[in-house]
């Protein structure tokens, strides 16, 4: 059963959603402000954070920032209708998915399962001892999805799923272009739909993990209006 943590100071949402999440079969903890559920976070991480961005003491933004300087737990961010900067600035800052309010809570079990499928998937209990559990070598680049576990000449880099995914798609083929739809098919489920900012913010983000390892990182190349390419350096 996967611990689901729910993080928003709207306490209709808090139980509305608590409710349908354990009639899915999750557990699910609830915290009304962002510093509570960092201080549970601290003594033990649940397998999954979903976080309102607007909340009293310490906002959705600041508890990613604090999360992810320790984990790389997958976090789905809940956003304003049309505040789109919120949705680009979470995704950059390391969130692996968001979800608009007012929002279907039929589409965010949808949401939270597709991210722990991917989850799942990286670690291996997906793939079991197919090609895409071995390690990947491609140049100063290694994989290991069974460990989750990504090194850049002889660095560590921690990225979150989505992250890792999209990596290990674009290095499966050095010099072959992946689309942004052909991204999207990676990193999220079918029936999951995500824009174009999506895909560029995380890629945005993996490089930049990727230059904290090496300043000098290119590997990754934007391609204009068609998508990106790795290429073996």
């Amino acid at each position: 059963m996967s611990k689901i943590a729910l993080v928003d100071d709207d306490r209709n949402i808090l139980t509305s959603v608590s409710m349908t999440l354990e009639a899915e079969g999750f557990e699910v903890e609830t915290y009304n402000d962002g510093q509570a559920a960092l201080d549970a976070f601290n003594k033990k991480l649940p397998d999954m954070a979903v976080l309102d961005i607007k909340m009293p003491r310490m906002d959705g933004m600041d508890l990613l920032q604090r999360l992810r300087q320790k984990t790389t737990m997958p976090v789905i961010f809940l956003t304003s209708k049309d505040d789109e900067i919120d949705e680009v600035l979470g995704l950059r800052m390391g969130a692996d998915d968001y979800v608009k309010k007012p929002f279907s809570q039929r589409l965010l079990v949808e949401r939270i399962r597709a991210l722990l499928r991917r989850q799942d998937a990286v670690a291996g209990d997906a793939v079991g001892e197919g090609p895409e559990a071995k390690v990947m070598e491609r140049g100063f680049l290694s994989m290991d999805p069974l460990r989750h576990a990504v090194t850049w000449k002889g660095n560590d880099v921690s990225l979150t799923v989505t992250e890792f995914l999209l990596l290990q798609a674009l290095a499966q083929r050095p010099g072959f272009v992946k689309s942004r739809d052909q991204l999207m098919d990676v990193a999220y489920d079918d029936q999951v739909y995500v824009d174009d900012r999506t895909i560029d913010s995380h890629i945005k983000r993996l490089r930049k993990k990727m230059r904290t390892a090496d300043p000098d990182f290119s590997a990754i190349e934007t391609l204009y209006g068609i998508g990106y390419r790795y290429n073996e350096e």
